[in-house]
């Protein structure tokens, strides 16, 4: 059996955006070293180091949304492709809004997919990705706007390495698993898979 080809925005997510998280985690090591003890200069690294995951996860889901979007159009009459293109990409949360849990399955939910559900009961599905990503968007927002009073930072003002290492596997996973769960409806309705 073939394996299937990924989306482009899967492509995207392990290639160009993972390097750029690379670089971020490299110049992490560059300022701080690699050895143990607490690292002071590095704090602010490691809060545009979340900052940057947050924000290339969020890019791949609006891309592999939208590209499942123009799929779906593909199958009415040209006449109304573009149209259907639009309702489904405007307004989109993933557009001025974090990819948190809610953000995403609102708008892959505008494609047809009953998404949480349809990630949830996936094989390689965990709990602890969903926490991970949650997790992330908790620490993205904190810094971002620099509110650091919700009671499940614990206090703290800074995000750790670790915990930014941490949130990366995670969301590969559900990088590779929404990329999956997309294929597979798209082939549903569809007929046949677009990558």
């Amino acid at each position: 059996m073939l394996t299937p080809m990924p989306s482009v925005a899967l492509d995207h997510w392990f290639g160009r955006q993972a390097h750029e998280l690379d670089e971020i985690a490299a110049a992490h090591a560059s300022v701080g070293g690699t050895g143990p003890g607490r690292r002071h200069a590095t704090s602010q690294i490691n809060a545009a180091y979340t900052t940057l995951l947050s924000s290339q996860f969020q890019a791949f889901c609006r891309d592999l949304h939208t590209e499942a979007a123009v799929a779906l159009a593909a199958g009415v009459p040209q006449a109304l492709q573009a149209t259907i293109r639009l309702v489904m990409t405007t307004g989109r949360k993933l557009d001025s809004g974090n990819p948190n849990g809610g953000n995403i399955g609102a708008d892959f939910g505008r494609l047809g997919v009953d998404f949480w559900p349809e990630v949830e009961s996936h094989g390689r599905f965990r709990a602890a990705q969903r926490a991970a990503l949650e997790r992330c968007m908790l620490w993205r927002n904190a810094l971002a706007h620099q509110d650091f009073n919700k009671p499940e930072l614990g206090g703290r003002r800074a995000v750790l390495l670790n915990e930014v290492r941490s949130w990366r596997a995670p969301l590969d996973q559900l990088a590779l698993i929404f990329d999956e769960v997309i294929r597979a409806h798209l082939h549903a309705a569809l007929g046949s898979s677009p990558w």
